[in-house]
């Protein structure tokens, strides 16, 4: 309003000021008329005119078209109301203006004490002049235009309150819904370490009279009760094999929730990467020599050593194994291959770090199978505990799911990672690497190459 009030009285010569009902005043033009400052020079002169703008700013508009007051310089005030929406929020004040008529100085200027006569006619005719006629089309042009600015800042502000209140009613909605994606969160948790807990009860549980049914058909496979009968035998063997399967299972639901629960034991020290796979093959070797894959490791003796558990590291291997030789139809190979590699180490986001940072010594496994392969779209999703490719009812493979899960759990428990890879023309290769042991560790020396068939 400054800028506009301003610019009304460059265009007309008018001084304009806008206040409100109470009589504040909002915006008002800078220039003061010559003969108003010399008034204002002298005391009298001073109470003079503030009475006036006084009277003014206090007069009483009933009308739209507004009203006018004199003043004792001859001048006049035109007053215009400010309306919107019915109502009145302001007035406008055009003036002081002198009216053509006006050619001399009145006496009501001159009664003032102090005022110079001469100085004062000097004066006079650079004060603004108009008729009536124009401070009212001046007056009608001010309104339309604060109508305007009126209009455009309240839908602006009714704008912004709308905008204001959608952000804090998103806000409200966005705090209630994370409030209750916490509570969600923290009972999930209580849920997970509820099944935790129980998983590892119940497999205790079931463990104990487990190593009793094993432990007896073991006595009756070797006589100790007597001597079996063909058929005894073959039954009794038969509830061992299951046994050993239940057993297996057993011991993976507590290795699950164990994992889960961050309470494994790692006993971690310099492991030779070609030993453990040796010993893994071994424990896999009668499954592949019965089914007629035909398995075979290869470990050079300069591969570096490992940080990590060798018992954790051999049930990594041997789940790999079992897994491959399980999808592998029988004539087919399974092949572990171990080999060093360096990979760039973790550095920070900062321009220039990553040409800085060392390389990372790595041991690299890979095992490789000609089996029915796994689809790119479910080589991220196998790792899933109780995660199966196969979900039907009539699938040819068994297994609960667990191994794979358990796999990627050891391996990242050894700051390692493990992924899977396409091997053409069949089959899949799970490719594990681990972070080399310390650089003053001296590699194995040992180099590994078995083959079982």
């Amino acid at each position: 309003m400054r800028g506009m009030v301003g610019s009304i009285e460059q265009v007309f010569g008018m001084p304009v000021r806008i206040v409100s009902n109470s009589g504040v005043s909002l915006a008002s033009s800078s220039r003061e008329a010559p003969l108003c400052a010399m008034i204002n020079e002298e005391p009298a002169g001073r109470r003079a005119c503030g009475a006036i703008v006084s009277e003014v700013k206090r007069l009483r508009v009933t009308s739209s078209e507004g009203a006018t007051h004199g003043c004792f310089t001859g001048a006049r005030y035109r007053v215009v109301p400010i309306e919107y929406e019915g109502g009145t929020i302001g007035r406008a004040i055009l003036g002081p203006y002198l009216p053509p008529s006006v050619e001399s100085v009145p006496d009501t200027l001159l009664a003032i004490e102090g005022i110079d006569p001469a100085r004062a006619a000097e004066l006079l005719p650079h004060m603004a002049r108009a008729t009536e006629a124009t401070a009212e089309i001046v007056s009608k042009h001010l309104v339309a235009v604060l109508d305007v600015i009126l209009w455009s800042g309240h839908k602006a502000l009714l704008t912004s309150k709308m905008h204001i209140a959608s952000i804090r009613e998103s806000y409200r909605e966005l705090s209630e819904k994370n409030a209750a994606l916490e509570q969600a969160y923290e009972r999930q948790q209580e849920l997970d370490k509820l099944k935790s807990n129980f998983l590892a009860t119940i497999s205790h549980e079931l463990r104990t009279p487990l190593t009793s049914i094993l432990g007896y058909s073991e006595m009756l496979v070797g006589g100790i009760a007597g001597e079996l009968t063909g058929p005894q035998l073959d039954f009794v063997q038969i509830i061992q094999a299951k046994s050993d399967q239940l057993l297996k299972l057993i011991m993976s639901l507590l290795d699950l929730s164990k994992l889960e629960s961050g309470t494994v034991m790692m006993r971690r020290s310099d492991v030779a990467i070609g030993v453990v796979l040796a010993e893994a093959a071994s424990t896999v070797a009668p499954v592949a020599t019965k089914k007629g894959v035909t398995l075979t490791v290869d470990a050079p003796g300069d591969l570096p050593l490992v940080l990590g558990d060798p018992e954790r590291l051999r049930q990594v291997f041997v789940n790999l194994g079992e897994n491959a030789i399980k999808f592998t139809p029988p004539g087919g190979t399974v092949q572990m291959v171990a080999r060093q590699m360096a990979t760039e180490a973790d550095v920070s986001d900062e321009p220039g770090m990553v040409l800085l940072a060392p390389l990372r010594q790595m041991v690299e496994v890979r095992v490789a199978d000609t089996g029915i392969g796994i689809p790119e779209a479910e080589r991220d999703k196998v790792f899933d505990p109780f995660y199966q490719v196969d979900q039907s009812s009539t699938r040819e493979h068994g297994g609960t799911g667990l191994g794979l899960s358990i796999v990627k759990r050891l391996v990242e428990a050894h700051h390692g990672t493990v992924h899977i890879e396409g091997h053409e023309p069949t089959g899949a290769v799970f490719v594990v690497r681990l972070p080399a042991s310390r650089p003053s560790a001296p590699p194995s020396k040992a180099a590994i190459s078995v083959r079982f068939a």
